[in-house]
């Protein structure tokens, strides 16, 4: 292994570990309150863009950190989505 694919699995591993303090409190506390709906549907958005580049290209650290982070993202995504749709119908 090269040291180029060492720093790329690092920086792989550490972005996609980023994701897991915020996905662990959200599921918890069920609550994304203070987590922006725009923010989170362009990360998806983005990382669902870099998992099809990584699997265009064959790239694994691409490829593992982008679909970890993926659905890291969703999860966080489909709760503000879902608390974003419950407020609209309590308004109504």
């Amino acid at each position: 292994m090269t040291a180029t694919e060492i720093i790329g699995l690092l920086a792989a591993s550490l972005t996609t570990a980023a994701f897991f303090p915020q996905v662990i409190k959200t599921v918890k506390s069920k609550s994304t309150k203070d987590i922006s709906l725009p923010m989170y549907s362009l990360m998806f958005a983005g990382t669902v863009s870099w998992l099809v580049y990584g699997l265009l290209i064959f790239d694994l650290p691409i490829i593992l950190a982008n679909g970890i982070s993926s659905i890291a993202s969703f999860v966080i995504f489909y709760f503000k989505f879902r608390e974003v749709l419950h407020h609209k119908k309590a308004a109504k």
